[in-house]
């Protein structure tokens, strides 16, 4: 027979993180193109033993349903985070638990936008993003990212011609680039979104992940009540666990618990008691610091070899994150250096999935969080062949 596939799934972009997920499963493969972060760095003892206290204390209620919003301690837990590190007034009832931070793309999506509404990106942008946003049919207007945030001017012409009704951002250590907003441009964005109808979507995943470890200024600080931000575990302890987070006004989170209890009634009850748990009993800031020097090691080591294996090449400079950009050759297209480095054992992410209007064929993405220091150094010498073969 023949299936009649709505509209919204027969016009989404084709989907590429499949392709990273295959790749990145397959061991002989040095993977720099997926978005994980390091498995070694999970502290799998210390969630097992949470595990353990929350099956010996009160199982049962670990494994029934629950309220849509989420475990109020785990809550209570991620506001008070937010007053101590960035100085912004969280409470519990601003704070809506997810299946990870891809969840709140969706669910947000869902309660904006209608078909042909338009929505504001960085170009580039993040790949999740676009596809989540992609099924309920906007509208994309892109503004160009330089290495302080995206363009001031352009920014401003896009609320002024072509008005979005939300702009999705990555201020901290954004996904591709690795690029972070600037203090002062922060400020310039905020104030040119203030008094209009636009939300800033403020994707902060990576915002615990600087290397100097110091925490940068929200741009929800300058915006409270029109701003949101999404954040996640699943960098900082264990992404297989899916617990992410909305924190937003009130009136949004009406709507959105509305949406989120349509699709899955509540995020997995159980697997936030054990994080909870886990929190409240290991120190998190201590954690964080062994991460953030890890990926800084790595991040310095590829960037160190990319310039000395690719010296006629550019690329980006991370504060933080697991990503950088470079661009490649004139002339040479990314998915050749893709198809290639995987006859090689060495996977790149070609620049194209991140721009919703054509482009990045000229561009690679490397994540430099889920690959050792040994293996970032014969990957990086393997990807410097691929390029001067294809060159």
């Amino acid at each position: 027979m023949t299936f009649s596939f709505a509209r919204r799934i027969q016009h989404a972009p084709a989907s590429f993180l499949g392709e990273l997920f295959r790749v990145s499963a397959d061991p002989s493969i040095i993977s720099f193109a997926g978005g994980l972060p390091s498995s070694a760095l999970i502290d799998a003892e210390g969630l097992s033993g949470a595990a353990r206290d929350v099956f010996a204390t009160d199982p049962r209620t670990a494994l029934q349903y629950s309220t849509t919003d989420g475990y109020l301690p785990l809550r209570e837990y991620i506001a008070a985070r937010y007053r101590r590190r960035l100085g912004v007034p969280a409470t519990a009832g601003e704070i809506q638990i997810t299946n990870g931070s891809q969840q709140c793309l969706d669910l947000f999506a869902k309660i904006f936008l209608n078909a042909g509404d338009r929505v504001g990106m960085e170009r580039p942008g993040y790949l999740g993003a676009i596809e989540a946003f992609s099924l309920y049919e906007p509208v994309f207007e892109t503004v160009r990212l330089d290495s302080e945030g995206p363009d001031p001017g352009a920014f401003e012409k896009m609320l002024t011609e072509t008005p979005v009704k939300f702009f999705y951002g990555i201020p901290n250590s954004q996904n591709p680039s690795g690029c972070t907003y600037s203090p002062g441009r922060r400020r310039e964005i905020a104030g040119i979104l203030e008094g209009t109808d636009t939300i800033f979507y403020e994707d902060d995943a990576f915002g615990e992940l600087f290397f100097d470890g110091k925490a940068r200024l929200p741009v929800k600080r300058l915006l409270p009540g029109q701003a949101v931000i999404s954040g996640s575990f699943s960098k900082i302890t264990a992404p297989g666990m899916r617990i992410g987070w909305m924190y937003a006004p009130q009136e949004i989170l009406m709507a959105f618990n509305t949406a989120k209890q349509a699709a899955d009634l509540h995020s997995n009850f159980l697997c936030q008691q054990i994080l909870h748990r886990y929190l409240t009993t290991h120190d998190l800031d201590a954690h964080v610091q062994k991460i953030v020097a890890v990926y800084g090691r790595q991040c310095r080591l590829m960037c160190d070899l990319f310039d000395d294996l690719m010296p006629t090449l550019s690329r980006t400079t991370p504060e933080g994150g697991m990503f950088l950009t470079a661009t490649l050759p004139a002339g040479l297209h990314a998915m050749k250096v893709f198809e290639e480095g995987i006859r090689q054992k060495v996977a790149v992410l070609p620049g194209m999935p991140f721009f919703v209007d054509g482009g990045g064929t000229g561009m690679i993405r490397l994540n430099f969080s889920n690959a050792d220091e040994e293996k970032i150094n014969e990957g990086m010498h393997r990807l410097a062949g691929v390029i001067k073969r294809l060159s």
